[in-house]
């Protein structure tokens, strides 16, 4: 009779070996693909969120929003109901970024990073009472200075809102901001801001560290007031027009005179703009 053969242990580890080569070969492939996903899939909020600031804007005689009672940079007051909670539409949050900061119980979760979201904001937010009932969080920010008000505006560095564009059709509106991936849902930036000394401490008073974070390996996504949305370099940041008289070669830009050794560690390996 035919004696039955199987694998002898070599066959098996040579089998093994081949499939563990493929794997570290295919794995890096797909997590590039799985990036891409997610970058394609940011960006298609930032157009939605585009044409949702477009629809308002028209339908308010150009303006954007105005903010509300005592918090004046409190936009989201002003979306529409299905907007508002971050529980019935998920297009507040970039893929990369969805879990927020604070739960519905004010519970701060153990680590912060450039992959967390903002929120969750409940009614007793400075006491504006004009929220959802679920609560507000996600991954984008207004720019800010986009907002109709001539009310003061804590949050802004120096309080004055006279630069704001207030309308829409801005003379170069492709380099205005106008939402993007960020750690706060609101940002006043200046030309003086600093980078953040490290990736995972861009959460800040100093603005422009709210949006300059490493979520889409050195970039992140951005629309603008021409309604388009592309990749923004980190660097790039500080050379956009985000309010009437920011200087876009100001001293953060290679136009004002930045050198390569003034970033952070981190930053530098990113390209120059």
């Amino acid at each position: 009779m035919d004696k039955q053969r199987g694998f002898t242990l070599i066959e098996l580890l040579v089998v093994i070996a081949i499939i563990a080569l493929l794997m570290s070969i295919l794995m890096p492939a797909m997590q590039r693909v799985k990036e891409q996903a997610r970058t394609v899939k940011c960006m298609a909020n930032l157009k939605q969120w585009a044409l949702i600031i477009d629809t308002y804007v028209h339908e308010n005689d150009g303006k954007f929003f105005s903010g509300r009672k005592t918090s004046g940079h409190w936009w989201v007051a002003q979306l529409d109901d299905r907007l508002e909670s971050y529980k019935k539409n998920k297009i507040w949050f970039c893929p990369t970024a969805t879990k927020p900061i604070y739960d519905e119980h004010h519970n701060l979760a153990p680590r912060f990073n450039v992959f967390s979201a903002w929120g969750i904001f409940t009614r007793d937010f400075k006491g504006v009472q004009e929220l959802c009932e679920d609560g507000v969080a996600g991954s984008y920010t207004l720019n800010t200075y986009v907002l109709a008000t001539e009310n003061p505006i804590p949050d802004n560095p120096d309080g004055s809102t006279q630069n704001n564009w207030q309308s829409s059709g801005m003379r170069g509106a492709a380099y205005v901001p106008l939402f993007l991936d960020s750690l706060r849902f609101d940002t006043w930036p200046t030309e003086y801001d600093t980078p953040p000394p490290m990736p995972d401490l861009a959460y800040s008073d100093i603005h422009m560290r709210r949006q300059c974070i490493d979520r889409h390996k050195g970039f992140i996504n951005s629309a603008f007031c021409d309604s388009s949305a592309r990749k923004v370099g980190l660097k790039e940041l500080w050379t956009f027009k985000w309010h009437k008289t920011f200087d876009t070669a100001g001293p953060w830009t290679k136009a004002g005179g930045v050198q390569p050794s003034d970033w952070p560690e981190w930053i530098r390996p990113f390209k120059d703009y």
